[in-house]
């Protein structure tokens, strides 16, 4: 984990595990919401086969619903932990900017599991996790659904830009600024 030195201006190791692993989900949660958004149904089945639509279909909800779960801990592991002094201060733009960026990434991974859970309800799908069928807590609703889809696939535009602007940041951190902020929640240093 590093020398007692470094610990202050990290976060945990479970913290930085699940920025992980949340990180490996979203990209593939996006790559197959992309795919089916873009292809809908009847296009994905034409490109892919009806048995692998399914599994696309039934994988991106169990994986949403894992989301959706590992967003819960990571959101009362920070509230309850915070987060590390920087090494170095930031300028108060950075930090208000850097806030604002993080705030949005726990708003839009939170809101996308439900608002597609939601709309997978109204839509009259089961929502699944692995093999079990979970409660949709909402009745049939088509236009609901569908307008519940369609914010579910404007959030994943969302996250998209702020990932791109995430990414930006620690690069710029890293390869320009070399500020430490990298190793806040990098797994090997």
């Amino acid at each position: 984990m590093g020398t007692s030195a470094e610990m202050p201006y990290r976060y945990n190791l479970v913290q930085r595990l699940l920025h992980w692993l949340i990180v490996v989900l979203a990209i593939g949660l996006l790559g197959v919401g992309l795919t089916l958004g873009n292809l809908g149904y009847e296009g994905t089945v034409a490109a892919f086969g009806s048995d692998t639509t399914d599994l696309l279909y039934t994988y991106h909800k169990t994986f949403g619903v894992l989301m959706l779960g590992l967003m819960v801990l990571r959101l009362a592991l920070r509230l309850s932990l915070g987060a590390p002094p920087y090494r170095q201060p930031l300028a108060a733009w950075r930090r208000a900017a850097s806030r604002l960026v993080h705030g949005l990434f726990y708003v839009v991974l939170l809101a996308m599991p439900v608002v597609g859970w939601l709309g997978t309800a109204a839509g009259g799908f089961p929502v699944q996790f692995f093999g079990w069928e979970l409660p949709g807590f909402i009745g049939k609703d088509e236009a609901l659904g569908k307008t519940l889809f369609q914010v579910h696939g404007w959030l994943g535009w969302v996250l998209i830009g702020l990932i791109l602007i995430h990414v930006a940041a620690a690069l710029m951190h890293w390869l320009i600024q070399r500020d430490g902020v990298m190793e806040r929640m990098s797994l090997f240093r």
